[in-house]
């Protein structure tokens, strides 16, 4: 695994848990030259995952829309910056970039992009690990609710698990990189489609 493009939060709460968090992961990234794909910002969680990347020599690669670039959001110090026409262009990009994705806590835009990804896993649009950083429990509602659509027959099983939930950044890391998809799409397999 070379990158890893980390979805998260435009704001920052300050919890010191999640810094501690955010460091980790940096630490364990750089420590194992995995380059951030992030979208691009210099503030929220954004901003300090980039931050805690450039701090330890790692390679941070930001994507992001000319209107945000537009508004002064976008970081200075990066490694590299991708400017795209529009949100959409951003997020395949982004995908295009990296082998893998982590999703640590944000708001509506996160969990659009943690489902999207995890949508295209289901469907076999690409075979890259899917893993939450599950800090201080922020998700734990989240992997609640997969479960109910699991019991309600909304959601297989198969499909429920193609997300690692992790709260150690290291473990979580090492998870994704011993991670392989399935031969087939889990979708259609369970659906005898093909």
């Amino acid at each position: 695994m070379k990158s890893l493009c980390v979805y998260c939060g435009s704001n920052f709460n300050g919890d010191p848990v999640l810094r501690k968090a955010i460091e980790d992961l940096a630490e364990t990234m750089a420590a194992q030259d995995i380059a951030l794909v992030f979208g691009g910002g210099s503030v929220g969680v954004m901003g300090v995952i980039a931050d805690e990347m450039l701090k330890r020599k790692g390679k941070a690669i930001g994507v992001i829309p000319q209107f945000l670039m537009d508004k002064e959001v976008g970081h200075k110090g990066l490694t590299e910056m991708v400017i795209t026409e529009n949100m959409h262009q951003r997020k395949q990009k982004m995908a295009d970039l990296a082998d893998g994705f982590v999703i640590l806590p944000g708001g509506f835009g996160t969990l659009e992009e943690l489902f999207e990804v995890l949508t295209w896993l289901q469907l076999g649009l690409h075979g890259k690990p899917i893993g939450v950083l599950n800090v201080g429990g922020f998700y734990d509602p989240l992997f609640k609710q997969m479960d109910v659509m699991v019991e309600h027959r909304f959601l297989k099983q198969t499909n429920r698990d193609l997300v690692f939930n992790e709260t150690d950044a290291a473990v979580l890391v090492e998870k994704m990189q011993n991670f392989k998809a399935a031969p087939d799409e889990v979708w259609f397999r369970d659906r005898n489609l093909t």
